[in-house]
């Protein structure tokens, strides 16, 4: 089997310095008009993925980042790269595989609702095994990184990804959204994912994710159950996102009012809102509302992320708790 090949910079050898590193899988995105997908003609292409869409988030907000994975020597790794590029994404760190392919998912649309049908069995990502940690190109970037983040997605695409994340530990704040998905855990032990959540230092889930992967959506009784040692922030749909610190501090914000187009990709504009501002050193709240502000501009767009904030909609980081309750987008 042809040897695979670093993803190069035109940097050349040396790293550039990322404040964050974002490693898991990337997909493209194939969406159609409304009805059964044997009925559509035609499909718009974007660039999807967990880790992918909190990195250009990061990038967005002015955070130097990076990404890294493997992708398929293929159309659609090359895609990935120039969509990650132009939104100002690091990628020297990826790692393209001459016989894998890229993932992708199709979106189908009835009746006003979506339904996402995924091709991901054997790709590149899921090639990703412990020796991609020690490859040069991606334990520099981890060496330097004050921030790594990865989901759940990535523990459960194979075995061998679930023992990389297992050996994931530097000198950096580990940050993992839970991204709970059914059917990539049926018929295998959520335990990798259980050791992963509970060696995060940043722990972000959706109350109603939590309420089926751990049999409680309680923020204080999911903080305890992840051992208390982590920032826990616990997404409730549209309404609130409540933080618990590893001191015990408990700080909730409400979620902005907005016109839903499309909910796919706004958990992970949060991510990259709340992580920006924990670089910033924020106030709690203000890395709370970050999020809640990325993650509204997602909702208003059919796409899995959006352009970035304008320095209007930061001003309400800043405002006092009933403009911001009152504020709609």
């Amino acid at each position: 089997m042809p040897d695979s090949r670093t993803e190069t910079e035109p940097a050349g050898d040396q790293v550039p310095p990322s404040a964050v590193v974002c490693l898991g899988e990337a997909m493209i995105m194939l969406a159609g008009a409304a009805g059964p997908l044997e009925d559509v003609e035609t499909f718009r292409r974007s660039v999807g993925g967990a880790e992918c869409n909190v990195a250009g988030g990061l990038a967005g907000l002015g955070v130097p980042t990076s990404w890294m994975s493997r992708l398929g020597d293929d159309g659609f790794g090359r895609q990935v790269l120039r969509d990650l590029r132009g939104r100002g994404v690091e990628v020297g760190g990826v790692e393209i595989d001459p016989t894998r392919p890229t993932a992708l998912y199709v979106k189908e649309s009835i009746d006003g609702r979506s339904r996402m049908h995924y091709y991901r069995t054997g790709s590149a990502a899921s090639a990703m095994s412990p020796a991609f940690l020690q490859r040069r190109e991606v334990s520099d970037r981890l060496a330097n990184a004050r921030i790594v983040h990865t989901t759940g997605i990535t523990a459960a695409l194979s075995d061998d990804t679930a023992r990389m994340l297992d050996e994931l530990r530097g000198d950096f704040v580990l940050s993992v959204d839970l991204n709970w998905r059914p059917v990539l855990w049926r018929d295998k032990d959520p335990e990798p994912l259980w050791r992963l959540l509970r060696a995060a230092d940043i722990v972000l889930i959706g109350a109603d994710e939590a309420l089926v992967f751990a049999g409680a959506n309680d923020p204080a009784e999911l903080h305890k159950l992840l051992g208390g040692d982590c920032t826990l922030v616990v997404k409730n749909d549209a309404h609130t996102a409540v933080a618990l610190e590893p001191d015990g501090r408990r700080t909730e914000v409400p979620a902005l009012t907005v016109q839903v187009v499309e909910p796919v990709g706004a958990g992970d504009a949060f991510a990259a809102g709340f992580l920006a501002g924990t670089l910033q050193e924020l106030p709690m709240k203000q890395r709370l509302r970050l999020g809640h502000l990325n993650a509204a501009a997602v909702l208003a767009v059919p796409e899995d992320h959006a352009a970035p904030l304008d320095s209007a909609l930061k001003e309400l980081l800043e405002v006092a708790d009933d403009e911001w309750a009152a504020a709609k987008l």
